[in-house]
């Protein structure tokens, strides 16, 4: 640790010990008082394996408290803090994937070819604007609702997602027109509307899901520090789940409808049906979930009223908004350019798909070997979402370095069939459709799960849905580039042309992307607090630690503010400074008066005692207050 400690006036041992568990918990500093990223390489990975072994071991005996005493509340459990928050993605994986499933069926043998194929009788440009408008929406819905979700409020922009999805599948469902182009207008609008309530699941399943994990109290929980990645990134993995359940549905839907045969051809019937019931389905979770929103998650807004109570906000904090370009700029070139290039990997792993499979079964007019691959490869992106979600909170790995491995790694699979095509999709073709199935394991556990967790994370409370929904906005025209660029270049240009944003990725996230690994987001909050207040040199937190700064920062000097012995000393000032003022609402009579700024659980027991015994200016005893009160009443 850096800095000279003076010795806190007359504190007694208790009092130490308390101040230690309030300021350095025991899994983020050792016994010692010396933050985990301060020790030596050799210390700090003992002291990291050894305290999550031992915080494994706790879950694993709750876990098998929790059986013991009733077999299925583990799947409670997960269901409640993993299903339930993710719920919104879910819907949105299952019916955005759906999408590029049913305009091949549309297209198939005996279905509506002479629209959705040929174009004989429906514009070829409307046909190009259902991809198009889809992903306008969702852009529209991630920058207005992010916007919002900061102005208004967290459950607002859920209830309101969740309400416009569902008027989007309505429509999705009873799509039609007088004539096939009318219908695929119709369809292409609708898709527009559902696509802006997904867009604002975006911001709001991120930032929800994370306050919901750090809490609004004073003091955070050792659950924000040690598993605050895993919490947003298991929601946001319920995606994984609704396109592996679309892809299962659709495929049942077709043989069930399809005189229980998934062969070519396909009736216009059979397909209309099978469009139209995997649509209503999901509409009936979407009503639910508004419903589950509106009266269940009424303290979504919490820690976002706190913040804006304690800067004395109301409204939208257009403060925060211009602190954070100033402050924070070059993090959104990371999180906003690493999206980018990600959604380009993610639009691009479809370019293995159809080579491979027309490699090894040769032209089919089937849509069955296609359906059954892509079930093959979303169990695999399920793996690799799985596996995001155990390691990104571990502090030996991270954030950072699974999104530079990840990008690396997607680089590697991609670039290596540029350079030799003819041989992987001939003689190769097996090594091929491994690196298919590796590509999108590592976009899943790497850019796919870091840039929706660290789009919120690096950010704060204030502005932090609308730094998302800006950032996931620059993906999705990730994603658009891609759609279009695609439609102009031959599949091998492609995998010419693609690699390179994965190089684009691992650079952009080296040079700008902060590591929040292992932060205490308390600290982040408190640090845009003195920076708000035009004292940033007077912070000297672990948020300014170089391990939690990007490269940029770190080369601009932004690190040299920390200091973690004046910081231990500037927190219990800040503490008593709190504690005073309560202790005068308390005098003036307005306990009753409901403040999140305050938390008298901080104020108890051996820290009061202190607090009481040291303070600069005399404060009403018990018995003084007692004595007061009882006057008072009389």
């Amino acid at each position: 640790m850096s800095g000279h400690h003076n010795p806190l006036h007359e504190i007694t041992e208790n009092e130490r010990q308390i101040f230690q568990y309030l300021i350095r918990p025991d899994d983020s500093y050792d016994e010692h008082g010396v933050y985990w990223a301060d020790m030596p390489v050799g210390k700090r990975i003992k002291f990291v394996t050894n305290y999550d072994n031992a915080e494994a071991k706790r879950e694993l005996s709750a876990i098998g408290r929790m059986t013991k005493a009733d077999p299925l509340s583990p799947i409670s459990y997960y269901f409640r803090n993993m299903v339930l928050p993710g719920a919104g993605l879910g819907l949105e994986g299952y019916v955005l994937f759906s999408i590029g499933n049913l305009q091949p069926m549309f297209a198939a043998e005996g279905a509506f070819q002479t629209c959705w194929s040929t174009y004989k009788i429906c514009s070829e440009n409307w046909i190009a604007a259902v991809a198009y408008l889809e992903i306008i929406g969702i852009i529209v819905g991630q920058i207005l609702v992010g916007i919002l979700g900061d102005w208004l409020g967290r459950r607002w922009g859920l209830i309101q997602d969740a309400v416009v999805m569902f008027l989007g599948l309505i429509m999705l469902t009873a799509s039609w027109g007088t004539t096939q182009n009318g219908w695929v207008i119709c369809y292409a609008w609708s898709l527009f509307i559902y696509g802006i309530g997904v867009g604002g699941e975006y911001p709001m399943t991120a930032t929800s899901g994370m306050e919901n994990a750090v809490g609004s109290g004073k003091i955070s929980t050792k659950e924000d520090r040690l598993h605050r990645g895993r919490k947003v990134t298991s929601a946001f993995l319920m995606q994984g789940w609704g396109q592996f359940f679309n892809q299962v549905i659709l495929i049942l839907l077709l043989i069930i409808f399809h005189h229980g045969s998934g062969n070519a051809p396909y009736s216009q019937v059979a397909v209309q049906w099978t469009f139209r019931v995997s649509f209503a389905i999901p509409a009936v979770g979407t009503l639910w979930l508004v419903y589950f929103r509106t009266y269940k998650m009424r303290a979504a807004s919490k820690q976002l009223n706190a913040a804006k109570k304690k800067s004395k906000v109301t409204g939208y904090d257009t403060q925060s908004l211009k602190l954070t370009f100033s402050y924070f700029g070059p993090r959104l070139i990371a999180t906003a350019g690493g999206w980018f290039a990600n959604d380009i990997f993610f639009y691009g792993n479809k370019l293995f798909q159809g080579t491979f499979i027309t490699a090894i079964i040769g032209k089919t007019t089937s849509l069955m070997p296609n359906w059954l691959y892509n079930l093959v490869n979303i169990g695999v992106s399920l793996c690799g979402y799985y596996l995001a979600s155990f390691l990104i909170d571990n502090k030996l790995y991270g954030r950072k370095n699974m999104q530079i491995i990840g990008f690396l790694m997607d680089f590697i699979f991609f670039v290596v069939p540029a350079f030799d095509y003819t041989y992987y999709t001939t003689k190769g073709i097996h090594a091929f459709q491994a690196m298919y199935f590796l590509s999108s394991f590592f976009n899943q556990f790497g850019p796919n799960a870091v840039t929706f967790l660290v789009a919120a994370e690096v950010y704060p409370t204030p502005i932090r849905a609308t730094a998302h929904g800006f950032s996931a906005a620059v993906g999705k025209l990730g994603a658009l580039t891609a759609a279009i660029l695609y439609s102009y270049i031959d599949t091998q240009l492609r995998f010419y042309v693609v690699p390179w944003f994965g190089l684009m990725g691992v650079i952009l996230t080296v040079l700008f992307l902060p590591d929040t690994t292992g932060l205490d987001l308390k600290e982040q909050e408190r640090r845009w607090q003195y920076i708000r207040a035009g004292r940033e040199e007077d912070y000297h937190g672990v948020a300014v630690h170089p391990k939690h700064l990007s490269l940029y920062e770190r080369f601009k000097g932004v690190g040299k503010y920390y200091n973690a012995d004046l910081d231990y000393q500037q927190k219990i000032q800040e503490m008593r400074s709190e504690w005073e003022a309560n202790e005068s609402r308390r005098y003036a009579e307005k306990t009753g008066e409901d403040d999140d700024a305050f938390d008298d659980s901080l104020y108890s027991s051996g820290v009061s005692t202190y607090f009481e015994r040291t303070s600069q200016r005399p404060m009403m005893t018990n018995n003084e207050k007692i004595s007061d009160e009882t006057a008072n009443g009389a």
